[in-house]
């Protein structure tokens, strides 16, 4: 079975964790959710609060197939600025493992330096990062090499169901975005 690790920090984006946890276990991959401090409950952008499964401390990036970040600004600067995703990042990207982040999130792995040239996320967020390889609305999710890029709330699903589509293939994809009634996706 797949394992993909989602950490979250305090200010993260509600709407793109729950979507990409919830699409992910809908196709029986296996999703740890980690906290980066000892507080298990981690509160999003609006107020909603995730109980975690572990703290971000205890992950060990060869057991996992693919980390993603979810957005929101204060979350995003959290996983930026923490020792621990930043090494998991550069860990990860070091051996090829997948990598995703929505919305503000491609910020943290600029600064992981494991961003490929071609990325996209929320509109603004680039002038942060770097107008050069942004790719704006030219697609829902960008993936260069080992790195999926998504822009935000609203693509949240399409971006989960790409990882899906790699993970367990057409079938399974195609099967989630019909019960999801996610035509859009592509």
């Amino acid at each position: 079975m797949s394992r993909v690790l989602v950490p979250l920090a305090n200010g993260f984006e509600e709407i793109e964790a729950v979507t990409i946890i919830d699409v992910l276990r809908r196709a029986e991959i296996e999703v740890l959710v980690a906290s980066l401090d000892e507080e298990s409950l981690v509160k999003g952008a609006n107020g909603i609060s995730i109980d975690s499964d572990m703290q971000i401390k205890d992950i060990d990036s060869d057991t996992l197939d693919m980390i993603i970040l979810p957005g929101g600004w204060d979350g995003t600067h959290a996983l930026a600025d923490d020792e621990n995703v930043q090494r998991i990042l550069k860990e990860m990207d070091s051996k090829g493992k997948n990598i995703g982040a929505i919305c503000a999130a491609p910020f943290a792995l600029n600064k992981a330096g494991v961003l490929k040239e071609k990325f996209t996320c929320y509109p603004s967020v680039e002038e942060q990062i770097r107008v050069d390889g942004y790719q704006g609305d030219k697609a829902m999710v960008v993936e260069d090499s080992n790195i999926m890029t998504s822009r935000g709330p609203a693509t949240a699903i399409c971006f989960a169901l790409a990882i899906v589509k790699k993970f367990k293939g057409e079938e399974m994809y195609n099967a989630l975005k019909t019960g999801l009634l996610a035509s859009y996706c592509q």
